[in-house]
């Protein structure tokens, strides 16, 4: 799933060219990407879009007249391209926008499942659609982060990825950030102490930015991350192998050397294939 690095690089890419065109034509979508009827996609033309905003994992697109916001959301599939005028997209995307002279926003969706999603809202309404989100993950500081922690008991790498409590970080950064802490994913958040947080706080930064400058790059998965999917590679800060835990919905990757002190934490779903 895109996260706040891949999706910051996406707002940076398309805040310009979105704007530089009134809208001629919106849609179609899909019946399942589109989760919005009222005002309808029609709307939209004619109007301008003043760019291109992030909030957490979602992108929104504000008109220029201020009245509505195109918000999308990818999940794990979705992907959004700008296509210049001539340039040859997907027959049947999920979700089009075609503006005058030619240019294209469309949203494709890998696999059968469609779980992207595009609404169209009042700014009201969209404010009211967001307002669950916690604070963005970039922008925390190491006392906001700590009455976070406090607030809860449960394991780190879930916490990470709860947009409640902070925004943008999912399974893949919050690996790649407990690494750079050296700290357990299984580690409960009430027992972070000062100086782990002040280290998490500082890794959550350091991390994001530097996927941030990668993916403005170009650079792929391989290439940003170092420690998930990297089973059984060496870690690039002491050698030893990357192990994971596996879950219905996710996998966990972590270096046991430098994250849980040589202990290899246990994979409940295999454990139970082993009983």
């Amino acid at each position: 799933m895109p996260e706040l690095p891949e999706m910051e690089a996406w707002r940076r890419a398309l805040d310009g060219p979105v704007s530089a065109f009134p809208i001629e034509k919106a849609g179609p979508a899909h019946i399942a990407t589109l989760k919005t009827f009222d005002p309808p996609l029609a709307a939209l033309e004619g109007r301008r879009l003043t760019g291109a905003e992030r909030r957490a994992k979602r992108l929104l697109f504000p008109t220029e007249d201020g009245e509505l916001i195109l918000l999308v959301h990818l999940m794990t599939a979705g992907r959004l391209r700008y296509l210049k005028t001539g340039e040859k997209g997907p027959k049947i995307p999920a979700f089009r926008l075609r503006f005058e002279g030619g240019a294209e926003l469309v949203l494709t969706e890998a696999g059968s499942k469609k779980r992207a999603g595009v609404w169209l809202l009042t700014p009201e309404a969209a404010a009211a659609e967001l307002e669950h989100i916690g604070p963005e993950a970039n922008e925390l500081t190491v006392d906001q982060l700590a009455e976070i922690l406090a607030s809860d008991s449960r394991r780190l790498h879930s916490l990470l990825r709860d947009q409640r409590q902070i925004a943008g970080i999912g399974r893949a950064w919050a690996n790649e950030i407990l690494h750079a802490a050296k700290l357990s994913p299984y580690t409960l958040t009430r027992d972070v102490g000062g100086e782990e947080v002040e280290r998490l706080c500082s890794a959550i930064k350091d991390e994001l930015t530097r996927g941030l400058e990668l993916r403005e790059r170009g650079a792929n998965d391989k290439k940003t991350y170092r420690i998930h999917k990297k089973l059984g590679e060496p870690c690039h800060v002491c050698g030893a192998p990357i192990a994971q835990v596996d879950f219905e919905e996710h996998t966990i990757f972590y270096c046991p050397q430098c994250q849980t002190g040589g202990r290899v934490l246990k994979d409940r779903r295999l454990s139970r294939l082993l009983r």
